[in-house]
């Protein structure tokens, strides 16, 4: 600046009789560019501004009007609807719980919509009275460690702020949750106890499914009760017994675009071919696989090591996400239901929503073939739900299995243990069914539009950002099993997965994924130490951390005691990652590896067996070190006894009794020194 400064100022340096000719020019040119610059400006200000603002009120009005219609009062009004059922749904369980209520409502002389929460104005609940015998029914999924799920955030958000008077509001809720998990129906139960401290008024007790018994059931038991609640709330009686109703009607196309027919997209069509940043669960980035290994060297399981690159797509990704991929269904299923039902699975055809209003105008995208329906956006492999066998058995031509569905999908104790046994407990998907069912034949577009979407599924990313900011890493082990049957059923996902291959250019190699955050996340000092303790395919996350606390150590930082408790069940048969780890401990970065063959001797030895060997260094790591301790794996046992075991290492060292330890640990988590990453 000195410089420019100097250079602007050497073309003054003249002549005293030429400094006042200048001085008079400039005199004059100022003042002509002043008035200019003030004729400009004024017409501008006056003119030309008014000009611009006009057209620009229409313009305005675009871009702030709703993509949707965001008050649910008015569609109800409009359509003549009173009951509205909201969902919080990650898996797509509590939307088909909605559904089911919504069209029951018909029974009873009422109408039901179902609603995502995510779409609508929630402070509407205020106006529902405005309807007569109006009520929202809640059904509520709670994920991970006592979250909403996505679509419900802004909802639970709005909950915690709001101070809105909810006194008009009747109101009811089911929640879905796992007993093996922490924070059991966490969602439903604060949505529950919101509302009423809102001052709305609740007509039936609030229902608690649960996913580790049977979830279908409790859904089921409450739902049997809650109907005659509401028919004694409004006066209103059944009008008649459950009948089927189709919610889509089938539109075949017999000529028609091929580039307008979805091939297995989640969202916006040919996204797969022209892929646009942001990736997310309604846009999945194709990753390529670029390395698929075993990681064991024996034993009956496979599991693997996948790597998916990510370079180009703008993704970003903190050690402890999840990495949610969309697999396809075994193609030899597909076909072998295709040949059940004597149907050409390449007819190209759409289900269109009869209910006009409806936000939701096909149960997936469409147009598309059955064949792409059945691979990419049903599921065919779970036990189907009640509700599904109550619609096909109209389609029975033998009365004996007609009436064994009807008395499976009813809510009489012996159908309920039927249901259990011949579908839950043998496992039994579609194909088996029809299957078992020879005079079981129903039309194939009713199937699709009975049966569940395929949900992603996550895994625990394996990797650390820092360190490979291009590629996600998964680990994970291949579910197979033999059921009652005697049928082989394979995990979709897990088998998929193992049949990705890297090749250069192959499709075979791509996997449709998204990343979903986590709280699951390294102390923000890296001088912290840190106890992580993942037997199995838990030990994913933890792959990520090390990675990072050796990256953070390369980069001068200092860094606190990393201990690590892995599990497996033989150290020559499934010890993954053996070798990294084996570094990691020689490098420094990790300072204790400490790993439980469970089979290698006559009596088990499990994570929790170790913890307590080590109990004095993991209370001084705990008490004076201020160390976080991360679980992850399997909620039902392992998670539990680690945790338990975490009560007698406090109430021992720290000298508390049992519920105050119980209290200690319960403060950890709260803090976020406790974390889990478990699943059932």
């Amino acid at each position: 600046l000195t410089t420019m400064g100097e250079a602007r100022m050497d073309p003054n340096l003249s002549s005293p009789d030429s400094t006042a000719q200048q001085d008079s020019l400039f005199n004059m040119t100022d003042v002509f560019l002043i008035s200019l610059i003030t004729g400009l400006f004024t017409y501008w200000f006056f003119f030309r501004k008014k000009k611009e603002e006009l057209p620009d009120l229409p313009k305005m009005q675009t871009v702030v009007a709703p993509v949707r219609d965001s008050s649910f009062i008015e569609k109800m009004k409009k359509t003549g609807r009173n009951i509205v059922v909201f969902y919080g749904s990650q898996t797509g369980t509590a939307e088909e719980f909605a559904n089911r209520l919504s069209k029951d409502a018909h029974r009873y002389g009422l109408r039901g919509m179902a609603a995502d929460p995510e779409e609508y104005d929630l402070s509407d609940l205020s106006r529902l009275s405005e309807i007569d015998k109006s009520l929202a029914v809640f059904c509520m999924a709670t994920y991970g460690e006592g979250d909403p799920t996505d679509n419900a955030q802004d909802f639970y958000d709005w909950l915690q702020e709001a101070d809105t008077d909810l006194s008009g509001l009747r109101f009811a809720v089911f929640g879905l949750g796992n007993k093996t998990y922490e924070h059991f129906n966490a969602m439903g139960k604060y949505v529950d106890k919101r509302l009423e401290e809102l001052g709305a008024q609740r007509i039936f007790e609030l229902g608690l499914g649960d996913d580790d018994g049977n979830l279908e059931e409790d859904f089921i038991t409450w739902r049997e009760q809650f109907w005659p609640a509401v028919c004694e709330h409004f006066g209103v009686e059944a009008t008649g017994e459950e009948s089927s109703i189709r919610q889509y009607e089938l539109v075949v196309h017999t000529d028609v675009n091929m580039n307008k027919v979805y091939t297995g997209e989640m969202g916006r069509l040919k996204s797969y071919e022209n892929q646009k940043p942001p990736f997310d669960a309604k846009n999945p980035f194709l990753a390529k696989v670029t390395e698929n290994r075993k990681l064991n060297e024996g034993g009956e399981r496979h599991l693997m090591h996948l790597e998916l690159d990510i370079s180009n797509s703008k993704i970003r990704y903190e050690s402890g996400d999840h990495v949610a991929v969309y697999p396809a269904n075994d193609s030899s299923l597909v076909n072998q239901i295709g040949e059940i039902l004597g149907t050409d699975l390449d007819t190209v055809m759409s289900l269109n929503n009869l209910d006009e209003e409806s936000n939701k105008k096909h149960p997936f995208p469409c147009p598309t073939s059955y064949r792409t329906a059945l691979t990419y956006y049903l599921d065919i492999t779970n036990p189907p739900r009640t509700n599904v066998l109550y619609e096909l058995a109209q389609y029975a031509t033998d009365s004996g299995e007609q009436e064994r569905l009807r008395k499976m999908a009813s809510s009489a104790a012996e159908g309920k243990a039927m249901y259990l046994s011949w579908v839950v407990e043998a496992r039994r998907n579609i194909l088996a069914i029809l299957q078992d069912m020879p005079s079981l034949r129903p039309p194939i577009d009713h199937l699709c539009e009975l049966l569940p979407r395929l949900q992603a599924r996550y895994y625990s990313i394996a990797s650390s950002s820092k360190v490979h900011p291009n590629s996600i890493h998964i680990c994970a082990v291949t579910v197979e099993y033999e059921t009652k049957t005697g049928r082989l059923n394979k995990g979709v996902a897990t088998h998929w997965l193992k049949n990705k291959v890297p090749d250069q250019n192959g499709s075979n190699s791509l996997v449709p994924m998204y990343v979903r955050k986590s709280q699951f996340r390294l102390p923000f000092k890296p001088s912290t130490p840190v106890i992580m303790i993942g037997p199995g395919t838990g030990i994913a996350p933890f792959i990520g951390f090390i990675q990072e606390r050796a990256w953070l150590k390369q980069q001068g930082k200092e860094v606190g005691e990393t201990v690590l408790y892995y599990g497996c069940r033989r150290e020559r048969e499934d010890y993954v990652y053996r070798e990294e780890l084996a570094r990691f401990q020689k490098e420094g970065v990790l300072t204790q590896l400490n790993v439980a063959f469970s089979r290698d001797q006559a009596e088990k030895v499990y994570v929790q067996h170790l913890l307590k060997k080590n109990k004095e260094n993991v209370w001084k790591l705990v008490n004076e070190g201020m160390a976080h301790i991360y679980v992850c794996g399997d909620a039902r046992n392992m998670a539990r006894d680690v945790q338990n075991t975490f009560y007698e290492i406090v109430s021992e060292f720290g000298n508390m009794s049992q519920p105050q330890a119980v209290d200690y640990v319960k403060k950890l988590m709260t803090k976020g020194r406790y974390s889990l990453d478990v699943w059932s």
